[in-house]
């Protein structure tokens, strides 16, 4: 039952995701709204913009599907909900939360989407960003305890880890496929966390955000034919943060181990290495570190010779590295977990190594 319910959400949504994406490109194209090349940016044609648009509408309307779902089906998730051995009334629970959710994806997506049309200053696009963030925090349930009673102190680092990852995948998105294939990588080792915490509400979500990554990846891939824009990559980063943070790690009753709690760095251990190390590299030369330039991990590794295709690949490669390693966390003893810790470190390490080599 779970399992056919699990590949409908995926294969549907990849669908619906798919074809609106396809609808976008072509209505794009004709408004006008599309990328044209600049000194800041890497790409030599003009792309037609408004991937966000099919992301964000793809994401919407399953979240309010499942919105009406559990206010108006309550009773026929029942089978599902003793499957997962859960008590069926706690999916009324979760009504609040989707409709937080709803409207923050919407407040991002229309922030994202003013931003394409006018440029928005960075500032006031942080300022909203935190603001959207410490809603999430507060009325969607969407922070991290971390051993800490107070909800105020929570709710306010849980925001700006959520600012955080949404301006992560907000400069990810800076090579044909990064943004949306590193987003797929990381909610799938996150959904399998999920999974082994028997969390339907999350592994749900997880799985219709994978097949909507999935559908925009087919025109995304490079070549791109559509970019998503802030106005996917807000929303992107967003719904990350939000899987990061309601995902269970902690199985005290199971294992006691504290430490899978850190699961969340090292599954994100490679867009966070290319958020620290741009931002480092533009403070270095007096540069606002929100101004876009080429200094990107991938713009680094294009330009060592590598085609657009594989520098995505070695920036799949690498999260997969990391990724996979971080699934063992909650498993391994404190020997175990200090190995992970410094393999991911050493995988930084050889991409560090790599991209600062001189080319002869």
């Amino acid at each position: 039952m779970l399992i056919i319910v699990a590949a409908s959400l995926l294969i549907s949504s990849f669908v619906l995701s798919a074809f609106l994406t396809a609808i976008v490109k072509k209505l794009a194209v004709r408004a006008r709204f599309v990328a044209y090349p600049t000194a800041n940016r890497y790409h030599q044609t003009i792309v037609p913009l408004g991937g966000g648009i099919a992301i964000f509408t793809t994401l919407f309307v399953f979240v309010l599907a499942g919105t009406a779902a559990i206010k108006f089906t309550t009773s026929r998730l029942d089978t599902l909900a003793r499957a997962a051995n859960i008590d069926p009334s706690d999916f009324l629970g979760k009504i609040g939360q989707l409709v937080t959710i709803l409207l923050c994806i919407f407040a991002l997506f229309v922030l994202g989407l003013w931003d394409d049309k006018k440029h928005l200053g960075p500032f006031f696009k942080l300022a909203v960003q935190l603001a959207i963030a410490l809603t999430a925090a507060i009325f969607g349930q969407v922070r991290v305890e971390l051993f800490i009673e107070s909800k105020i102190v929570t709710a306010a680092l849980s925001a700006v880890w959520i600012a955080l990852i949404i301006n992560i995948f907000n400069f990810l998105d800076n090579m044909d496929g990064a943004a949306a294939g590193i987003a797929v990588i990381v909610s799938c080792i996150l959904f399998s966390a999920a999974a082994l915490s028997g969390q339907i509400f999350v592994g749900g979500l997880a799985l219709v955000f994978i097949g909507t990554l999935l559908g925009f990846l087919v025109f995304n891939f490079p070549p791109a034919k559509i970019f998503m824009g802030d106005a996917g990559s807000l929303v992107v980063g967003f719904f990350v943060a939000l899987l990061t943070l309601r995902t269970t790690y902690y199985h005290e009753a199971q294992s006691g181990q504290w430490y899978s709690v850190f699961m969340p760095l090292v599954v994100m251990a490679v867009p966070l290495y290319d958020f620290i190390s741009v931002t480092v590299l533009r403070l270095c030369q007096g540069k606002s570190p929100f101004i876009g330039d080429t200094q990107h991990f991938s713009h680094r590794l294009k330009r060592h010779g590598l085609t657009d295709t594989q520098t995505v690949l070695t920036l799949y490669l690498a999260t997969l590295c990391t990724g996979l390693s971080a699934t063992f966390l909650y498993q391994v003893n404190l020997a175990g977990a200090i190995l992970i810790f410094i393999q991911t470190v050493m995988v930084l390490s050889i991409i560090a190594v790599f991209e600062t080599t001189t080319q002869q």
